[in-house]
């Protein structure tokens, strides 16, 4: 050290071998404490599998997976290719800032610029720009444009998903407030398709894929398979996990059913720290970064939305016992969630740090998707030196209780059904019957049906701000109660209103002519 200050040769790490040893300890046992708590999450919810990746300074510095990828029992590992949902969108986001790099796209430019066929029932579509899909603020709703549901494979998905989007409404006005919808990002996808000329799938392996060194990433749901990819399990009725094949339409692929590993979504997480470079490879120049980087929607508090990535100060670095400090002194986080009917995924940045983080697991509780949630800000609490905090269920009382809603449905649907068939029996139902006790009966069946269609119809799709049939496909415990339900309150009250009021009909007629006739007294 003296030799260093008197202006001989800096002093190096070796010099200090008791601090490194000690820096480096305390690394390993934070790497300890994050394995330990995952471990713990996945015997007490009892998840299949999960894998976790961790960068510092540019470097991965920790892998571990637990758990299984499949009902074999086969071992999850960071190599093991998990559905990501919606972290494919910061995939494409990369694909759109290199094609604006090669001057192919241009982030102001309307989107009819390169699809001149692009359009939505509604003339402010022609003001949707490049800029406006990459922050969500085209005005689109994720419930107008749900495509979730489809089961499409086909290599022409993509271009015919984005065409299905001419019927569907604006909800707001381009570019006035951040709304969330994947069909943004499939569009993004198509227009990458259009200028490069390239498949979309084909362009990323090449692009990005490749570039990055993620060997176990895939653009297709049989790439993936091909390579061994985990399923996908669901957590049904609330009590046990079940391998579950939700679809996976190449539809979506830019949005959300691209394919990949926790190391490999680690090597993204290392260029996009380190200016855009991976090895020899530079995927983005550092100027694009900043672009994509830069905050322009404001989502909910102090949450806002870059291109791909939602941005917050990171509360998960403070301890939630102490006085909360100014959240602009609090480090910045860009992270993004991936929530399928069959997987959970989690990205996260800390630019200033250098530090990255990705988790993997291949299943969901659709249910009660913040129990997933919590995992992912817990870990960031465990890499910052804190406690992970209890789970907070957040989502509201008919997300927690569909399944049940959905069976109690059934079960009246089906009462009114047995109840309707024991009234219009031959003996013993409609003719011992008052006509105003059919009638009764037949407005509460209306009712119930009425009930049943504006809750499935209109105030859950609204709620859950998708379509009815994402709810059926991706909520597959809710789904199988709803079919049948749906069914009977579409199909039943038509024949079951009419032979009801010709059932009082009849036994008002009956009653007419057995009613005894009453001779006037003479005086």
């Amino acid at each position: 050290m003296a030799a260093g200050f008197l202006g001989g040769a800096p002093p190096s790490a070796a010099a200090f071998p008791a601090a490194s040893s000690m820096r480096a300890a305390t690394q390993e046992q934070m790497y300890a404490e994050l394995d330990a708590y995952l471990q713990e999450q996945i015997e007490d919810l009892g998840l299949p599998g999960a894998a976790i990746a961790v960068v510092e300074d540019g470097v991965q510095v920790h892998t571990a997976a637990f758990g299984h990828a499949d009902s074999s029992g086969r071992p999850m590992t960071p190599q093991t290719p998990v559905l990501l949902a919606s972290t494919s969108k910061t995939f494409t986001a990369t694909a759109v800032m290199q094609q604006v790099e090669a001057g192919r796209l241009r982030l102001d430019q309307p989107v009819q610029t390169y699809l001149p066929w692009f359009t939505l029932d509604d003339g402010r579509s022609a003001e949707i720009t490049v800029r406006h899909l990459l922050h969500q603020t085209s005005g689109m709703a994720s419930r107008h444009t749900a495509f979730e549901y489809s089961d499409a494979q086909g290599a022409d998905a993509l271009e015919d998903g984005v065409q299905d989007l001419a019927d569907s409404p604006l909800a707001s006005e381009p570019g006035a407030r951040f709304r969330y919808a994947s069909a943004n990002f499939n569009i993004l996808g198509l227009l990458v398709q259009e200028v490069t000329g390239q498949p979309f799938g084909d362009y990323l392996e090449q692009h990005v894929f490749d570039p990055l060194v993620m060997d176990n990433s895939h653009p297709t749901r049989e790439g993936a398979r091909a390579n061994n990819a985990a399923d996908g399990y669901s957590l049904w009725f609330g009590s046990w996990w079940r391998q579950t094949d939700t679809p996976a339409p190449t539809t979506g692929m830019p949005s959300s059913t691209l394919y990949s590993s926790a190391e490999d979504l680690s090597h993204q997480l290392v260029a996009l720290l380190d200016d855009g470079r991976y090895g020899d490879s530079q995927i983005l120049q550092p100027e694009s970064i900043v672009t994509m980087f830069e905050p322009r929607a404001r989502t909910s508090g102090s949450t806002r939305y870059a291109m791909g990535w939602f941005t917050r100060p990171l509360v998960e670095s403070t301890d939630p016992a102490a006085p909360p400090p100014a959240e602009r002194t609090l480090p910045r986080l860009l992270e993004h969630q991936g929530e399928w009917g069959n997987s959970h995924t989690y990205l996260a940045m800390v630019p200033s740090d250098g530090l990255g983080l990705a988790l993997v697991i291949n299943g969901n509780d659709t249910a009660a998707p913040s129990r997933l949630k919590a995992i992912d800000s817990n870990l960031l609490r465990i890499l910052h030196g804190q406690a992970p905090t209890p789970t907070v269920v957040q989502e509201d009382w008919l997300q927690r209780s569909s399944w049940t809603v959905a069976f109690g449905l059934l079960l009246a649907q089906l009462l009114s059904l047995g109840l309707t068939l024991r009234f219009l029996r031959p003996r013993g139902g409609a003719s011992t019957r008052k006509p105003q006790t059919l009638l009764a009966w037949a407005a509460a069946a209306l009712a119930l049906d009425g009930f049943t269609l504006w809750l499935c119809l209109a105030y859950a799709p609204t709620q859950f701000d998708t379509h009815l049939f994402v709810i059926i496909r991706q909520f597959p415990d809710v789904g199988i109660s709803l079919i049948p339900v749906l069914m009977l309150a579409i199909l039943w009250p038509v024949p079951r209103t009419s032979w009801l009021l010709l059932a009082s009909q009849q036994r008002r007629r009956e009653a007419g002519v057995t009613r005894p006739r009453v001779t006037p007294k003479s005086a």
